[in-house]
């Protein structure tokens, strides 16, 4: 972007200045620029209010014939907004203003008028004072009185500043003391509010830990009076425990023994009629009773062998079907009658 704003220009070494036609333009050339308006004005054809800051495309031209100390004067050409009349209005160096000229009237010069007023009045007196002596000493009492009528009155002022204050320094040092005093007793508050707190969570806590204690020791007797009570291996022996009976009757024969517990009933239980699993198993059909043998001798022989072949027939039965605790205490109950015919055929 910057070859856009070069500002050097190329000059070949043959290059002759005075060759360059001069161009012949008048000396009251207009130029277009862009200006805002430099004070209020009213257009004096439609009446329309112009505010000064409002931007015109205003025509400018050097005003023949009028310098002020060397310095060209400009004139400006400007249009109505409204009815698009022309304006014009030129500078004034002299007064470091401008100067309204045609097509408007300005407004609002009450401040520019006083200044006038004050500074053609200061001339008047210096005109008299220069040539007049006494005139400077009565001016000069003039301005020794007005001062100090001016002092006078801002002394009174004052005076009258003060009687209305009526300001109460002790009052104001009391209040102070009132104020201290009230901050020191909330702070004290405070203090002992969060003293208190403390207090009261030590308790909460010594509470909780006598609580705890005596929890445990609770936990602890209770440990101690389950220990005497049986202890079950697993979790799934309380299934057991709704049929203990039946299979404390169902293992016990004769002599009172008690039979192993297997570990597939300790952990789906035992097989009754009235459980769920109860209805999946078929029961066994009951064997033909056995007859007790007759004290004869001749007769141990052939019941006997019926005995050894019925022991076979259920080791076969058993071997081939998996073994369930009504046939456990089926057979347990047919060993039991083998064993007490076996006593009585000894007797």
């Amino acid at each position: 972007m910057s070859e856009r704003k070069v500002l050097n220009k190329y000059y070949p070494p043959d290059f002759d200045p005075s060759k360059i036609p001069k161009l012949k333009l008048p000396k009251d050339r207009q130029y277009v620029v862009r200006l805002m308006a430099p004070f209020n004005m009213r257009c004096k054809t439609c009446g329309e209010y112009i505010y000064k800051g409002k931007k015109f495309n205003a025509r400018k031209e050097t005003v023949q014939n009028e310098l002020y100390m060397g310095l060209p004067i400009f004139r400006f050409y400007i249009k109505c907004t409204r009815c698009l009349a022309e304006i014009t209005f030129k500078t004034d160096p002299e007064n470091t203003d401008y100067a309204m000229e045609h097509g408007a009237t300005r407004n609002f010069q009450a401040e520019k008028l006083i200044e006038e007023e004050e500074k053609r009045i200061q001339q008047e007196r210096e005109e008299e004072e220069l040539n007049n002596p006494m005139k400077v000493l009565e001016n000069r009492t003039k301005d020794s009185k007005m001062e100090m009528e001016v002092l006078e009155n801002l002394q009174e002022l004052k005076e009258l500043n003060q009687r209305q204050a009526q300001v109460d320094f002790e009052g104001m040092i009391e209040q102070y003391r009132e104020l201290e005093k009230r901050e020191r007793e909330r702070e004290k508050e405070e203090d002992e509010r969060e003293t208190k707190e403390m207090l009261e969570r030590a308790l909460v806590k010594r509470l909780r830990d006598s609580d705890s204690d005596s929890d445990s020791e609770k936990e602890e007797e209770s440990s101690s009076s389950q220990s005497d009570k049986p202890i079950t291996d697993k979790p799934t022996d309380i299934l057991t425990t709704s049929k203990a009976t039946e299979t404390q009757q169902a293992a016990t024969v004769g002599g009172g023994k008690r039979a192993k517990m297997e570990s597939w009933e300790r952990s789906v239980g035992t097989l009754g009629g009235g459980g769920l699993l109860g209805s999946l198993v078929v029961r066994k059909k009951p064997t033909a009773a056995v007859n007790k043998p007759s004290p004869v001798a001749a007769t141990a022989a052939p019941t006997s062998q019926t005995d050894s072949k019925t022991s076979e027939t259920a080791d076969s039965t058993n071997a081939a079907k998996p073994p369930t605790a009504k046939n456990v205490s089926s057979s347990l109950s047919l060993l039991g009658a083998y064993s007490d015919s076996d006593s009585n055929d000894s007797e």
